[in-house]
């Protein structure tokens, strides 16, 4: 046997293991090799079946990966030249080949950054057999066994490989890979950007193995390109000029229609795909990359010099393959030119989220905002005394009013022993209410305290004859606590229960309503919402981020502000990942009318200094809340 160590320094071999331990980046590079080969074939003129099948045998802590072609195959001094390490030695810069083969080592990142592994190529009717493994001293070695073999119709058929064609088996041991779940697997080949122009001219599969036996097969596998509007071309023909020299390339734009598209990473949909030869250099927008308006746009560039000059040992790549170095002066006029080509289209969709006249939030945050709200609404009322609606001029914000609540506990504060089940009642005057509304009865209690019936929306119509409501509860021990709130149209009541070992067993009840002190004073445990929504709204470049609307009694974001622009995408859909803006918008534009109407209350309108003081209390008084609710979210 002839065991020998790979010909170059251990710690180059060392740092590419670690960079492509990736089930994915290793696949990336076995495919692509088997792409190139059957790509040399069809140079020369003869037909190619264009079949690669992937086998894939998932264990609990490893696995078995195999990639089998029906391509060259390779005689056994080819299949032992490759393992010789780095770009000198590949068919690219040596003149005799195409591909992506400049690095020469993909086949070693591929077998040693997951494990180990074995070459069998069969090539006019010889077998060879290599396999790749680590020394106890952790020396990266190769056995070839001395020399090939004829192939017989056994080893044919335990390879699948009828006439020509390698098939490359790794054993994946190591425990920094992820062992992909299959339909994972499948996804991730689909959507992989380096394998994408692959899978067009290819016949992809993956079989999904148990113990040694297929089980499953996942059929051709084709990246599903999204619905879309054409920008440009189909592959436009353009150049740019470097050092003197003209250069072709050609390009396509298009718009995603609906698909939110992935704007990062190995499987990123947004951007532009960049082709030269058979091979994927990168994915990107160039100056545009980032931007705002680029969320919805994708498509393909092709220049044929970019392989070319790779041949030639300019660095057109990075050597760790992590896409185009812009600051190779060729690289930095292509982009320049492409750039300006596609920048009408990027400044476009910029245009339209400025006047961008909605925008919706997802159902989580949306749920969160409103959270939100109703708490405010409990501070302007409970704590600010804000009564009447928020329209109403503030003058008259904290005047008593002849006519009950429209919705009103018969107590705020529900003080009660343990053990003893008491009654909540809630009174309404369906005459104020709209006569669609619903009742929305939310409460928050502890694990101890129990409610019947349980709280739910209930249509004023089937409550409209009865003057209340009520709910039985009971608590278990003295450390147990809650709210019950009720909203209707822009009402709102709530009441605090406290479960307290001393409290009085004798409540008394004014089934009224009314305390005998309420002649004097409106409670303030109840009122109209002050903030009975959101909206995000074209206000005009010139207005604030957010403002309220008085009349509405909204809080509006306005669409067309910079900063706003960045989390609404071309479908008006804002960001999850923005939820502390929308809290740092919400907690400036509540803390303002809050602080507005209390100066307003005490004279001091047009006092500048009194109303930075008012609003700074009332931001640390509910700042961290507000911000702790987003986050929690």
């Amino acid at each position: 046997m002839a065991v020998n160590a790979i010909p170059v320094d251990q710690r180059v071999i060392d740092i590419d293991s670690r960079r492509f331990a990736s089930i994915e980046k290793a696949l990336v590079e076995l495919i692509t090799n088997s792409d190139d080969s059957y790509a040399r074939l069809e140079a020369e003129g003869v037909a190619v079946s264009g079949q690669i099948l992937v086998q894939y045998e998932r264990h609990r802590r490893g696995a078995l990966l195999a990639v089998t072609d029906q391509a060259q195959g390779m005689p056994f001094a080819t299949a032992c030249f490759i393992l010789s390490y780095g770009g000198a030695h590949s068919p690219l810069a040596k003149g005799t080949g195409g591909g992506r083969g400049y690095f020469g080592r993909g086949l070693k990142q591929a077998i040693f950054g997951l494990g180990y592994g074995w070459l069998e190529t069969i090539h006019e009717g010889r077998l060879s057999r290599i396999e790749l493994f680590r020394a106890e001293n952790g020396g990266y070695l190769y056995d070839d066994g001395g020399q090939d073999r004829a192939v017989t119709e056994r080893d044919r058929e335990r390879l699948g490989i009828a006439g020509n064609g390698t098939r490359v088996a790794i054993v994946i041991e190591s425990s920094q890979v992820s062992i992909s779940q299959f339909g994972a697997l499948v996804d991730s080949l689909a959507n992989n950007i380096y394998l994408r122009d692959v899978l067009n001219r290819r016949y992809l599969e993956l079989a999904h193995l148990r113990d040694g036996v297929e089980i499953e097969r996942s059929g051709r596998i084709r990246f599903e390109e999204p619905p879309s509007l054409l920008l440009l071309g189909p592959e436009l023909p353009c150049e740019f000029h470097c050092n003197g020299q003209t250069f072709p390339f050609s390009l396509t734009l298009k718009r995603a229609l609906d698909a939110q598209l992935v704007p990062r990473g190995d499987e990123r949909t947004s951007g532009l795909l960049v082709l030269s030869g058979t091979a994927v250099l990168d994915c990107q927008l160039f100056d545009h990359e980032n931007q705002v308006g680029t969320e919805y746009l994708f498509g393909t560039l092709s220049c044929p010099a970019l392989i070319e000059q790779l041949g030639q040992g300019v660095a057109v790549i990075s050597d760790e393959r992590a896409g185009l170095n812009l600051k190779t002066p060729l690289v930095a006029a292509l982009a320049h030119a492409v750039s300006q080509l596609i920048a009408p289209f990027v400044m476009a969709e910029q245009e339209k989220l400025r006047h961008l006249e909605r925008a919706t939030t997802s159902g989580r945050t949306a749920h969160m905002i409103e959270h939100l709200l109703q708490r405010m609404n409990q501070a302007a009322i409970h704590d600010f005394g804000i009564l009447a609606p928020a329209s109403t001029p503030t003058a008259n914000l904290s005047s008593a009013d002849s006519s009950p609540a429209a919705l009103r506990f018969s107590t705020p504060f529900y003080y009660r022993q343990p053990g003893h089940p008491f009654h909540i009642r809630l009174l309404l005057d369906p005459q104020q209410l709209p006569p669609d509304a619903i009742l929305q009865v939310d409460a928050t209690l502890s694990e101890g305290l129990s409610i019947d019936p349980p709280p739910a929306a209930i249509p004023l119509q089937t409550v409209r004859d009865k003057p209340c409501m009520e709910w039985t509860l009971s608590g278990q021990s003295a450390a147990d606590h809650g709210e019950i709130v009720v909203r209707a149209g822009s009402y709102l009541a709530w009441c605090e229960i406290v479960i307290a070992e001393h409290a009085s067993a004798h409540p008394h009840h004014h089934r009224n309503g009314q305390h005998p002190s309420a002649q004097q004073r409106k409670s303030r445990d109840h009122g109209e919402a002050m903030f009975t929504g959101y909206e995000f709204r074209y206000l005009g470049e010139d207005v604030d981020r957010a403002v309220y609307s008085a009349e509405e009694r909204k809080i509006l974001i306005n669409t067309a502000a910079p900063t706003v622009q960045l989390y609404v995408d071309g479908h008006g859909n804002f960001r999850d990942s923005a939820r502390l803006l929308l809290a740092e918008l919400f907690m400036d534009v509540i803390a303002e009318e809050l602080a507005r109407w209390k100066l307003d209350r005490t004279g001091q309108a047009g006092d500048v200094a009194a109303f930075h003081a008012a609003k700074g209390e009332i931001i640390r008084r509910y700042g961290s809340d507000i911000h702790l609710s987003f986050m929690r979210g």
